[in-house]
């Protein structure tokens, strides 16, 4: 756009001042005013604040006229044109503020409907506590892991080089490396861009095996060992399912896959790349957590787990079986909700495929409880986590962990565009094409992602001290509560089952007692119910 437009104003105004020096001062009028956005066109494109700025000078300064004269205009477009399920308003302008620097306090009070169906809140305390200065670190790491990572409450969750232009990855990273937090790097390999930062990286592994891969496909135990063992690789993670899509394999279109991109995966230029739906390397749940120990003697003894998104309990009972079996357990489990976001997926599978990340979390969180692993294993918890609050409710529901990919793409310049797939990202942040990816300053765009992962992390502490705790290990199910209708409240305590520790194994109560018994740790099975209810 910068290449037409800015040339086009150049000789209109070069014609109407030649005008007005040789045929009539009247040209003036035509000249003065392109002159003017001439100037301003110079500037934005050298400017390096506003990515938008930069890919559309003059044009981009629509969007900021659009915030400046109400919010509620601005949001009538967003909901019109970006995410069919976006993030609310104060949502965004917390992510963009956090991410600018800009003070948080809003006039007036909240624009949520308290007795709306489905409403949350916490419960804070008559006697709250200062805020703690110590920022809290989880310790990943069990009994077999020799490397343990003091990970942070929230961190960047996967995104791989492809989704992601190579200045959004290198910012990330940037950012993660100045913010003392990790930076996940998707399941399309370990590149120069996610290292270039310098910061703490969790190395993901996916169906497709990019970046570790053989010629035919098949999982590399040299490379690996050889990538794995590099100082900024802390955690190396296995996924199995993506929130958004899960069931089936990654999505990268023909038009993002780059010969650099090609050469980095193993895949062939200009073709769509899709990751098979399963692994090779299992086919069972014993052999997926043999694989597990496998990897992590491979790293060195660094932190190992994987990521899914839950579907059947019962295959995740067999996985638990499994790990009791074989006297091998994760190191950590990432849950990923079904309402996470990506930039390529079928809308059914978007929408209807998969548990949302409370019901995915809390079962995770109770299968480890109920079989005794909760203790060698932490959970991670991603899906549109974006604020304080998001935190405090994650880790009140089984998290010891958050992660989140759409916020910090927002705190690098995404404005929800949904033109991911089209390889045309009007802010530089999800393109592989090098002039759009040129907008996004890599210096000035991980500045704002550590403002904004430090200042939600404040946040989230500020109101754990509210409630009169010592720190996000006090936070309980309890001490979030939910409206079910209007004259109901209830606790999380009080809203789902909460299992003891080791209570599969010695009693499995009724709800839980069909699936733990039907669970087999040799083959993934999961649970059918025919029309009248019957198990089989």
């Amino acid at each position: 756009m910068a290449l037409v437009l800015l040339p086009v104003l150049f000789l209109l105004t070069a014609a109407t001042g030649w005008a007005a020096a040789s045929a009539s001062a009247w040209w003036l009028i035509a000249a003065v005013p392109l002159a003017l956005l001439l100037l301003v066109g110079v500037y934005d494109l050298l400017q390096r604040r506003h990515s938008i700025l930069r890919n559309f000078p003059v044009l981009g300064h629509a969007r900021f006229l659009l915030e400046d004269i109400r919010p509620e205009l601005q949001q009538y477009f967003i909901e019109r044109n970006y995410d069919g399920r976006p993030f609310d308003r104060d949502t965004r302008t917390v992510i963009y503020e956090r991410a600018k620097g800009i003070h948080g306090e809003q006039a007036f009070g909240t624009e949520r409907d308290v007795a709306e169906i489905g409403y949350e809140y916490v419960v804070h305390s008559t006697a709250p506590l200062e805020t703690g200065t110590k920022v809290p670190r989880v310790r990943i790491g069990g009994p077999d892991c020799t490397q343990p990572y003091d990970m942070a409450l929230l961190n960047v969750s996967a995104m791989s080089f492809g989704a992601l232009s190579a200045n959004a990855l290198r910012a990330l990273n940037a950012g993660a490396a100045a913010g003392g937090f990790a930076h996940d790097t998707g399941e399309g390999g370990l590149t120069r861009y996610h290292l270039a930062g310098g910061g703490d990286l969790i190395w993901e592994i996916g169906s497709g095996y990019f970046g570790t891969r053989t010629k035919n496909g098949d999982f590399d135990p040299e490379i690996f060992r050889d990538k794995a063992a590099h100082p900024q690789v802390k955690c190396v993670s296995l996924k199995l399912s993506q929130g958004a899509k899960p069931g089936i394999g990654g999505v990268l279109p023909a038009a993002k896959v780059t010969r650099e991109i090609a050469e980095a995966r193993g895949v062939p230029q200009g073709e769509k790349c899709v990751s098979p739906p399963a692994h090779q390397v299992f086919h069972t749940p014993r052999e997926l957590v043999r694989f597990i120990a496998g990897m992590r003697e491979l790293s060195g003894g660094k932190p190992t787990g994987f990521k899914l998104c839950v579907g059947s309990r019962r295959e995740l009972l067999a996985v638990c079986k499994a790990m009791l079996a074989e006297q091998v357990t994760p190191d950590f489990i990432v849950v990923d909700g079904s309402e996470g976001g990506t930039g390529a997926a079928p809308l059914e599978f978007e929408d209807h495929v998969g548990m949302p990340l409370t019901e995915g979390l809390i079962t995770v969180h109770n299968a480890l409880v109920g079989t005794g692993l909760r203790d060698r294993i932490k959970i991670g918890a991603s899906g549109k986590v974006s604020t304080g609050i998001d935190l405090v409710k994650r880790i009140s529901q089984g998290a010891d962990y958050t992660n989140a990919a759409r916020a910090m793409m927002m705190a690098v310049g995404c404005i929800q565009a949904q033109m991911c797939h089209t390889n045309k990202c009007p802010v530089g942040v999800a393109t592989q094409d090098p002039r759009r990816a040129r907008a996004l300053d890599v210096a000035d765009k991980s500045v704002r992602v550590r403002r904004f992962q430090q200042a939600t992390v404040a946040q989230a502490q500020q109101i754990i001290a509210a409630m009169g705790l010592a720190g996000p290990h006090e936070l309980t199910p309890a001490m979030l509560h939910r409206r079910i209708d209007h004259t109901t409240v209830r606790s999380y305590a009080e809203l789902y089952d909460w299992l003891e520790p080791g209570e599969l194994l010695v009693d499995a109560p009724a709800d839980w007692a069909a699936d733990w018994a039907a669970a087999d740790p040799d083959r993934f099975s999961p649970l059918i119910r025919t029309t009248r209810g019957a198990t089989v």
